[in-house]
């Protein structure tokens, strides 16, 4: 662990339908809160965290991922995260704080920055996506688990290893990882969360609900654009895109920004959609830029 960086404390914070993993890397404020997307948990964020010292960092896992609690039947749909980050800042006594939200918690920050505009300072926005934005393109794995049409066959895929192995690697392939890459984001966060490993069982329940509930949340999110609680948002956001994502491209990046009183993009050049595990040094740079220690 780089100099400047305190030794983390592993919490389980309860929330609403089980405890949250959360990781604790003492440090100035105001805390930066790094949220995970889909499909994979905190540690999209380890090569991340030792460049930000010497700031407060808090990693959440989602129940259902991660090292959180697998809730029981009935898995609640991304909606809860709100309750979950309220929990996190509640049970640590957070004040006002810098979201970091990538891919499917993108939503949840903007979301929890409009509804709660006080505990929220800064807004940063990684590789992420908000309504149905005429650049949004969803990965083809992911419109396949989210249509209800096709949900016997998704259920048959993800319900044999085999078929849930290829369906990831094709996937990953279109997003230019290398799946068998040990050292990779693939293999540290996403495969645990369809197979499980030593420190977690799988989070499978979980993928199906964040899933099933994509398209009503895109529905909900128009409604919030069409009725200004993205404009009306008083605070800086900063949209940082890895340049080479064919999925949340830097088109999207544009159009989001666009939704915002203030907001920059930036795009990190060879970086995909995990530009904090493709160019981490870029994108601490650019954190630290866009949510200075006060």
């Amino acid at each position: 662990m780089s100099d400047g960086i305190q030794e983390p404390v592993s919490r389980m914070v309860p929330a609403p339908g089980g405890r949250l993993h959360v990781t604790d890397y003492p440090g100035a404020a105001p805390p930066l809160v790094l949220m995970h997307g889909f499909p994979d948990d905190s540690r999209i964020y380890d090569r991340l965290v030792p460049l930000l010292a010497p700031r407060r960092v808090v990693a959440v896992d989602w129940l259902g991922y991660g090292r959180s609690d697998r809730a029981g039947p009935g898995f609640p749909d991304g909606v809860d995260h709100q309750r979950e980050l309220r929990a996190v800042l509640d049970s640590l006594d957070l004040g006002r704080v810098t979201l970091v939200g990538h891919d499917a918690s993108g939503p949840d920050a903007i979301d929890f920055a409009a509804s709660e505009p006080g505990r929220v300072g800064q807004l940063i926005l990684l590789n992420t996506y908000y309504g149905h934005a005429p650049e949004l393109r969803l990965p083809e794995m992911i419109r396949l688990l989210a249509d209800p049409a096709f949900t016997p066959l998704a259920n048959a895929m993800i319900g044999e290893p085999g078929q849930r192995l290829w369906l990831l690697v094709h996937t990953g392939r279109q997003w230019g990882m290398e799946p068998e890459d040990q050292g990779g984001v693939a293999f540290g966060s996403i495969l645990p969360q369809f197979f499980g490993d030593d420190t977690q069982p799988d989070a499978l329940a979980a993928i199906r609900a964040w899933t099933a509930g994509l398209f009503p949340a895109l529905e909900r999110q128009d409604a919030h654009i069409a009725a200004g609680a993205l404009a009306g948002l008083d605070l800086p956001v900063a949209l940082v895109f890895g340049a080479a994502d064919h999925y949340l491209s830097p088109g999207l990046a544009r159009h989001l920004a666009g939704l915002f009183r203030h907001a920059d993009v930036h795009l990190v050049q060879d970086a995909s959609h995990w530009p904090q595990w493709d160019q981490p040094g870029e994108v601490a740079k650019l954190i630290m830029q866009a949510a200075p220690p006060g």
